[in-house]
Parts: structure tokens; C-alpha cells; sequence
């Protein structure tokens, strides 16, 4: 590896000699931030238990209302870690943007004692989540 894997070479307007810029690197859908994070959690964390509510992502018609029959609730937080009492709600590390049906589930597990972190991105869910377990001092 030659260390310029995230450059590239472009022609100077006023001297044509060739210039190392930096490439702008691709912004993370939520998904890939969501994946990054459980495989951190789970190789950290190895005795704790954590899981996605399949809440996200594009379903036919029928399959939408027999999951709304079975009790799939638009608006919960994307992961739980049951043995914290924790909810992360995982969003893009640019852009992303609560509902008023994620607002509302967050007021309500708050307001029955559990804790809800709104990260966006990877790298802001693991600092999150360990100044959480830090301050709950598990």
C-alpha cells in the first residue's frame, strides 16, 4: 500500500502540473452505519445481548399489514440491548432526521425508565454507548 488509496491526481488550470487531492469519501447509508455498529457491539460487548427491530425497509403491501397485525410498530428505535434497558435509534452521519412517530416512541421509553441514544453514525453510537455504560457503570 502506498498511503494515497484516498487521493487522486488532477491537473493543476494555471501550471498543468499534477496536484494529489483528497477523495471525498461516500457517505454511509443507514444501514451500513446500523451493520458496522452491531458487529462492534458484538465483538466488545460478547456477553450482552443486542438485536435490530425490523421496522426499516421497503414490503409489499401484505407483507406491511400482517407485520402492523403481528405488532410492528412504525417508529421504534432501529437496536435493543435488553440487559441495559437500552434503545439506539441509528441514523446517517449527515442528514438524518427523527420522525414524529420515532419522537414520540423516544418520549415514551423515556418517560418508563429506559434510555434511548440517538447516534449518527458508527463512530457516533460507539461513543455514545460507552459513555453510557461508563456513566450507568456496567
Amino acid at each position: 500500500m502506498s498511503g494515497l488509496e484516498g487521493t487522486r491526481s488532477i491537473r493543476c488550470a494555471k501550471s498543468g502540473s499534477a496536484v494529489l487531492k483528497e477523495r471525498a469519501q461516500p457517505l454511509l447509508t443507514e444501514h451500513e452505519e446500523q451493520r458496522e455498529i452491531v458487529f462492534w457491539f458484538r465483538r466488545k460487548f460478547s456477553d450482552v445481548r443486542i438485536f435490530a427491530i425490523p421496522n426499516g425497509g421497503w414490503r409489499s403491501r401484505a407483507t406491511a399489514a400482517k407485520l402492523k397485525a403481528e405488532g410492528v410498530s412504525r417508529g421504534v428505535p432501529d437496536l435493543f440491548v435488553p440487559g441495559w434497558g437500552l434503545w439506539v435509534e441509528m441514523k446517517r452521519s449527515q442528514g438524518g432526521r427523527l420522525s414524529p412517530d420515532q419522537k414520540s416512541w423516544h418520549l415514551y421509553l423515556a418517560s418508563i425508565g429506559q434510555t434511548v441514544l440517538v447516534c449518527y453514525g458508527a463512530d457516533d453510537a460507539k461513543r455514545q454507548i460507552e459513555a453510557h455504560i461508563k456513566a450507568a457503570g456496567f
